[in-house]
C-alpha cells in the first residue's frame, strides 16, 4: 500500500496507518467488507497490462470477474491518493 500522488504542500503521510482493506475471492467473485469506501478496481496481467478495470462502489460487496481470466493477476485497489495491491490466482 501507498500514496500514489503526494501533494505539494501536504504534511505527508497520517500520523497511524492506512487499514489495508479486507477482500476474500471465492471462484471469480471477489468480497469486500461492509461498509467499506469506493474503489477503482483494476486487475493487471504479469506485464503490467490492465486487463480489468472498474468503480466497486460503498454499498457493493461482490464483484464478479470475467471468467476468460486465468491465472496470476495483480490486484490493485486505488482509493483517492491511496494504492493497495496484492495479487491472486485465477
Amino acid at each position: 500500500m501507498g500514496i500514489i500522488d503526494e501533494q505539494p504542500g501536504t504534511n505527508g503521510h497520517p500520523k497511524s496507518p492506512m487499514l489495508a482493506p479486507k477482500v476474500y475471492i471465492e471462484d471469480y467473485t471477489l468480497l469486500f467488507a461492509v461498509d467499506h469506501p469506493e474503489y477503482i478496481l483494476n486487475i493487471k496481467d504479469e506485464d503490467g497490462a490492465v486487463v480489468y478495470s472498474t468503480v466497486v462502489y460503498s454499498v457493493q460487496t461482490q464483484v464478479v470477474l470475467p471468467s476468460t481470466l486465468s491465472g496470476d493477476y495483480e490486484i490493485e485497489l486505488v482509493m483517492g491518493n491511496w494504492l493497495f495491491t496484492g495479487w491472486i490466482n485465477l
